[in-house]
């Protein structure tokens, strides 16, 4: 095991005191090829040698089959032939990556793991359309310092393409006003289409934002707009719903500034992340999160959000 698999996971504590520094830790790896791929930290639980994996019956594309890991059975996923990446070595990869997400643990195979890159947020950015392939697998690009571009995975588009989506079952409308909206900010497509069509459930408008700094933009020129207009800013936004891990702002900067301007007073902030831990959690109540509610189930989702719709 390198230095890397050893420390993986040692300095909780200093992630969470990452909270409102608008900065995030990247577990870079590689899939066999020249590009350079990336996992926010939090995400991954432990990384070691490929184990013996079992294989079963009717797997979805890219499931190599089952483990037993620390008495529960986790599906493993190699990463390089489910992205169909031209020039990768054949065979699984080397090394696994056991990633929670969405309160599901699975294992990632690639080829090896780097190091661990501390970046800001702000150079995170949004990849272009030209550079989001792999069937829109990559949610953001990383421009390093020294030189280099770093793909950071699209996790919940792959469980997504592996697994498929959720059934969002039935949800009793909340008793608001129909005029009520909801604001809420992610930068996944299937997220964005999940968080949708529970609130079209719930009976409310929305709008949305891809990341936090394109949702703070909008959210200033909302609440300057109703300071213009003499309207209440709960009467434009009702709650605020924003992700955690996002392009040049995180969830946690964005919910600090919301709560630290008096013109977004009485407008709740609920979290919806799929880092579902306890110190992911503590900080979002460090930040002034009013709930914090784990991707992605859409009953605690609409659970989480009536109460404050109808308050």
């Amino acid at each position: 095991m390198n230095l890397v698999e050893k420390n993986l996971l040692d300095s909780v504590d200093a992630r969470t005191r990452l909270a409102g520094s608008n900065k995030m830790e990247i577990l870079l790896f590689s899939l066999g090829t020249r590009e350079v791929f990336g996992i926010n930290v939090f995400k991954v639980r432990e990384v070691g040698r490929t184990p013996r994996i079992t294989k079963t019956p009717n797997m979805p594309r890219g499931v190599e089959g089952l483990i037993s890991l620390r008495g529960n059975v986790i599906p493993v996923l190699s990463l390089a032939p489910f992205m169909q990446l031209e020039g990768s070595p054949p065979g699984l990869g080397k090394t696994m990556m056991v990633a929670e997400y969405s309160k599901r643990t699975l294992g990632f195979l690639v080829h090896e793991v780097d190091r661990i890159i501390r970046v800001d947020w702000e150079r995170v950015k949004a990849p272009e359309s030209v550079l989001s392939g792999n069937q829109g697998l990559i949610t953001a690009v990383i421009d390093l310092e020294g030189g280099g571009l770093v793909s950071i995975l699209d996790v919940e588009q792959i469980l997504a393409n592996a697994f498929g989506e959720a059934m969002i079952v039935d949800i009793a409308p909340a008793r608001v006003d129909p005029d009520t909206s909801v604001f809420f900010v992610d930068d996944s497509v299937v997220a964005r289409r999940k968080i949708a069509e529970v609130l079209d459930k719930l009976g409310v408008r929305h709008k949305h934002a891809t990341n936090g700094m394109e949702a703070w933009t909008r959210l200033q020129g909302i609440a300057a707009h109703c300071i213009q207009s003499g309207t209440k800013i709960r009467d434009e936004i009702r709650l605020l719903l924003v992700d955690a891990e996002m392009p040049e702002m995180d969830g946690y900067v964005l919910t600090k500034n919301v709560k630290s301007d008096p013109r977004f007073d009485g407008v709740p902030v609920v979290m919806h992340s799929s880092l579902s831990s306890d110190a992911n959690r503590a900080m979002g109540k460090s930040v002034g999160v009013d709930a914090y509610v784990a991707k992605f189930d859409a009953e605690a989702l609409a659970d989480t959000l009536r109460p404050l719709l109808e308050r």
